[in-house]
């Protein structure tokens, strides 16, 4: 699947997993980061990244860890919403929204989400034809 969403063929285990989301289960949906965002970690002693093919955990001294899956050659790390509510502490949310990576998005549609009553001029209001 590419980042604008459309496939070819439909994945059955990201099919699977979105059925869940929109069935309820918003934690289970997924937020994706450069892989950047562990340097930090690697740098300070006694924090570990450690790695699978395609799975990761950071472990942290002070007892707290996260697991994450490993995408795109190695360049983006990915986990769940309530993996990142649950486990992350909150003065490191700051360091890993920092680090989001995501397809493009309406800065319209999202000023209009987060500050409801904004005035936005955005077009003429028209049919969507395709083709």
């Amino acid at each position: 699947m590419t980042m604008s969403g459309t496939s070819d063929r439909v994945d059955p285990q990201r099919a699977a997993l979105y059925l869940r989301v929109l069935g309820g289960d918003l934690g289970a949906a997924q937020l994706w980061f450069d892989q950047r965002v562990l340097d930090r970690y690697r740098a300070q002693p006694g924090w570990r990244v450690m790695r699978t093919n395609t799975v990761g955990r950071l472990a942290t001294p002070e007892g707290w860890s996260l697991d994450f899956g490993i995408a795109d050659g190695d360049a983006l790390v990915h986990t769940s919403v309530s993996e990142l509510t649950q486990r992350l502490p909150a003065g490191e949310r700051q360091h890993w929204a920092q680090h989001t990576v995501t397809p493009e998005v309406s800065r319209n549609f999202l000023t209009m989400r987060l500050a409801p009553g904004s005035c936005i001029d955005d077009g003429d209001l028209r049919d969507w034809n395709t083709g």
